[in-house]
């Protein structure tokens, strides 16, 4: 993920999109609560969590430099969608593609197909290796026309990729999580049924957010822009022997 510093160097940013493994946390449950401690909310949002706008900060600097160039790209997506022999774009084309397939399911099938074929037309590569830094959200244009991304890039293409497919804006997110050894990841995320499921380039098969094991979500984001989720529902209330590790500095000041 792109909102860690230089001291974690290439195995942060690694860890943080699944390019290397990790041990489970024991005695974890869903989105990093342990096994027998209940919610008793539902926001509307993943997790049934309650969440803030954020104002300023590291992801909301992130998040608004992509949504620029979304602008962008969801013009030229419109007019490459209207004339494809025309189309000057090959990664336009690509991602068009998927889109095309996915249109042509209905339902969780819609939502499997965009979710695999993005997982498998990007190759996992952090941005330390791809950019020398550690800090890049690319736009989906920008990720096909290099073929390889990381975590958030994934999340955001699938992002794209859903709402062009017919996704309504309001059942789509990007949620930004964070393991029980600090380490941050990012995955889309999409409500069917309302139920909310989760798109992660880890694995092909989707999963429920209430199946989420081992990470605590940090922050939700859609068109509206950046929300951080509450502390209090996932700390406040945990045994103190078990309450997990802080999140890192860098992260909290991004708030």
């Amino acid at each position: 993920m792109g909102f860690f510093n230089s001291s974690q160097a290439l195995r942060g940013a690694m860890l943080a999109c699944g390019l290397l493994s990790f041990a489970t946390a024991a005695n974890a449950g869903p989105a990093g609560i342990p096994y027998g401690l209940k919610l008793m909310m539902d926001s509307g949002e993943p997790f049934g969590l309650s969440a803030s706008p954020v104002d300023g900060g590291g992801i909301r600097i992130k998040w608004d430099g992509v949504a620029r160039k979304l602008d962008d790209e969801r013009v030229q997506l419109a007019l490459c969608d209207g004339d494809r022999e025309r189309c000057a774009s090959d990664a336009a084309l690509k991602l068009l593609e998927i889109v095309d397939a996915g249109r042509q399911r209905d339902g969780r099938a819609r939502l499997g197909e965009i979710n695999r074929a993005i997982n498998l037309a990007i190759r996992a590569m952090d941005d330390f290796a791809q950019y020398g830094q550690a800090d890049v959200w690319s736009s989906p244009l920008v990720t096909f026309a290099h073929g390889a991304g990381d975590c958030e890039d994934y999340a955001i293409a699938k992002y794209v990729a859903l709402r062009m497919a017919g996704i309504a804006a309001e059942d789509l997110r990007i949620l930004v999580l964070v393991d029980f050894r600090g380490e941050g990841h990012a995955v889309a995320a999409t409500r069917l049924d309302g139920h909310w499921l989760i798109l992660d380039n880890r694995r092909m098969a989707m999963i429920e957010d209430t199946a989420l094991r081992n990470y605590r979500p940090l922050f939700v984001i859609n068109d509206s822009g950046v929300m951080k989720y509450a502390d209090a529902p996932l700390v406040a209330s945990l045994p103190q022997a078990r309450r997990e590790p802080a999140i890192p500095a860098v992260i909290a000041a991004s708030n």
